[in-house]
């Protein structure tokens, strides 16, 4: 089923799955809180451990889903953010005082629906063969990779840096999509395929071992960061003014967080402690891949669900807050600071929370220009 019958599918599906993806950043944010000390009940007790989980499958997993369901325009593509959604649910329902069936349903849900997201990532790339969609199926097998082997028993710290891969591979190759008005040299596609090749290459020793080799993946992102800042048109799209200004902004910035985080996930492996392993884990979840969100979402919104976003410069405000509170973070972490990590914490998701309503606002202004 494709053209208007997919459509039917996918309006069905876009509501209720995009209501789990809202549900599931505003309860991973709140976990991440109480994980950082703040002292907030929480209906089930056992949500924040679950804190990245929620975030990267619940809802990252569910919006990249929606994304390439509407690209893809075919009804069995808008299972893969359906199932992304179902395993949010169905881990909140599983934890003590739910209904408290297996834990491994959640990630079952999740394994198959990072499986699916690789499927039609092959098919994709069958329609259109480049380099972009060539990372953008690699990054959807190493997600796969990454759940499959967490359903399997590996521990959930090796899912998570599996996490790390596909969400850095699969911004390298949105923007290697969006930045094909920039032709690379050669010499810019084999250092990339080499520092890919380096981080993937560091995942596969996690599958065959219990030792993640972080100095390896770190480097790889570190090296990814290098080569995005260089290679990126945002370096030349942040001298014009208005949308394309701030997108370059987020996302020169967001570099800018990959580079640091690799560099500590590199140069701290040998004493992998709480603190680093929590510097390291948000500057690349918080500081790279929130900042693409922020940077996309007034591009992606109009695309995904024809809500014009009517862009404005308040749209620095959350961009701004996110990055000083993160700095903020990342050296309370190094500082053994705990009251001032917990404060930076909360910060982080007043610049989420923020984020969320200037979005919203702008889209209202929208629509309403739009009507007149």
């Amino acid at each position: 089923m494709t053209g208007p019958a997919a459509g039917k599918a996918g309006a069905v599906a876009k509501a209720p799955v995009a209501l789990v993806a809202v549900a599931s950043l505003a309860t991973a944010a709140w976990a991440g809180l109480v994980r950082a000390g703040w002292a907030w009940d929480m209906p089930l007790e056992d949500i924040p451990a679950s804190h990245g989980a929620i975030m990267v499958c619940g809802f990252l997993g569910t919006v990249i889903g929606i994304e390439r369901a509407v690209a893809l325009g075919r009804w069995w593509a808008w299972l893969v953010p359906a199932l992304a959604a179902a395993g949010a649910v169905a881990l909140v329902l599983s934890l003590p005082g739910a209904l408290e069936f297996s834990p491994r349903v959640p990630r079952a849900l999740w394994a198959a629906s990072a499986a699916l997201l690789f499927a039609e990532s092959l098919l994709i790339a069958k329609r259109q063969p480049a380099m972009f969609t060539g990372v953008m199926t690699a990054a959807a097998a190493v997600f796969a990779a990454g759940n499959i082997l967490w359903l399997a028993g590996r521990p959930l710290s090796h899912a998570v840096l599996w996490w790390a891969g596909f969400l850095v591979l699969t911004i390298a190759a949105e923007r290697l999509e969006l930045s094909r008005v920039v032709k690379l040299t050669r010499r810019a596609v084999v250092l990339f395929s080499v520092f890919a090749a380096g981080m993937a290459a560091s995942l596969v020793v996690s599958a065959v071992r219990d030792e993640v080799e972080l100095r390896l993946f770190g480097a790889s992102l570190a090296l990814v960061a290098l080569w995005m800042l260089r290679c990126d048109v945002a370096r030349r799209t942040i001298r014009l003014a208005g949308l394309p200004r701030y997108v370059a902004s987020g996302l020169l910035s967001g570099y800018v967080w990959l580079l640091a985080g690799g560099a500590v996930f590199a140069g701290f492996a040998g004493h992998w402690g709480p603190m680093p392993r929590d510097a390291a884990y948000h500057a690349v979840f918080l500081g790279f891949v929130m900042s693409m969100i922020f940077a996309h979402a007034p591009i992606i919104l109009p695309a995904i669900s024809g809500i014009p976003v009517a862009f404005n410069r308040a749209f620095y405000a959350p961009l701004a807050l996110l990055h000083a509170s993160l700095a903020v973070r990342v050296a309370a972490d190094f500082a053994d600071a705990i009251v001032l990590r917990q404060w930076a914490g909360l910060a982080n998701a007043a610049a989420i929370a923020l984020f969320l309503v200037t979005l919203a606002a702008s889209a209202a202004r929208g629509l309403a220009a739009a009507r007149r």
